[in-house]
């Protein structure tokens, strides 16, 4: 996964299926629901920042981190336009080291999905926890079993629209969904050519719920997408709220 080239123009075609004002709305409904401190708050793996650049005006520090510098430079621009003060570090989500604690974690946006083995997704949760306060929560969700292994695996979608074409080919095999696209982005009287590969891994609710539990996490709440909805056979996102133990 590079999000090299992918990274200028993943806010055109992310912003036409998901509404991230709906999504920070319900994420601060959450909080006030669970009695949290709005002092700081880190978002982890958080792209271009577009859940960031709203959920930062809510707290009095905020944190952005994500493994790809490129994605950062784009979160770095918006927060400049709208003149909030958020540190952005390049690290890696299993990775964390901050030094400090925080009010909220977020991930948004199936990145926890991104996590290929389990070594990598316990460090995770670890990693999540050890930057927790006593009393924060941490909100993240995943692209469902069901998504990934009936919705999106081995099936082929294009995209036509202005300056924009792009062909996305999947293969499901082994829990795995690999994500091969290739783009062709206008640019002045011509089209060019980059291709980008995704690998998001489909994770059993079972799994994820004995890990919370083994890394010390309870499950205050389990939602359809950013819903107050409960969470049913074909859900395709599912997002957890969970709190230390």
């Amino acid at each position: 996964m590079s999000y090299g080239e992918f990274s200028k123009i993943y806010d055109k075609l992310i912003n036409e299926d998901i509404n991230y004002k709906e999504i920070c709305n319900r994420i601060i409904e959450i909080c006030k629901k669970e009695n949290i401190d709005f002092n700081s708050y880190l978002d982890v793996a958080c792209g271009t920042g577009n859940a960031t650049v709203q959920l930062a005006k809510k707290f009095k520090e905020s944190f952005a981190v994500d493994l790809s510098e490129d994605m950062l430079t784009e979160a770095f621009s918006k927060f400049q336009e709208e003149n909030i003060d958020c540190k952005l570090i390049c690290q890696n989500m299993s990775e964390l080291n901050l030094n400090r604690k925080f009010d909220l974690i977020t991930s948004v946006l199936d990145a926890t999905n991104y996590i290929l083995e389990d070594n990598d997704f316990f460090d995770y949760l670890k990693s999540v926890k050890d930057h927790l306060k006593d009393n924060g929560i941490f909100i993240f969700d995943i692209n469902s079993y069901y998504k990934l292994s009936k919705i999106l695996g081995n099936n082929i979608y294009t995209y036509d629209e202005d300056d924009v074409f792009y062909v996305w080919e999947n293969e499901f095999e082994d829990d795995i969904v690999s994500m091969y696209l290739t783009f062709f982005v206008k640019n002045d009287n011509a089209y060019e050519r980059f291709d980008e590969n995704h690998f998001e891994r489909a994770y059993k609710e079972e799994f994820i719920e004995k890990a919370l539990k083994d890394i010390g996490f309870k499950i205050v709440g389990k939602y359809e997408d950013y819903t107050k909805e409960r969470v049913k056979e074909k859900s395709e996102r599912i997002v957890y709220v969970v709190k230390v133990e």
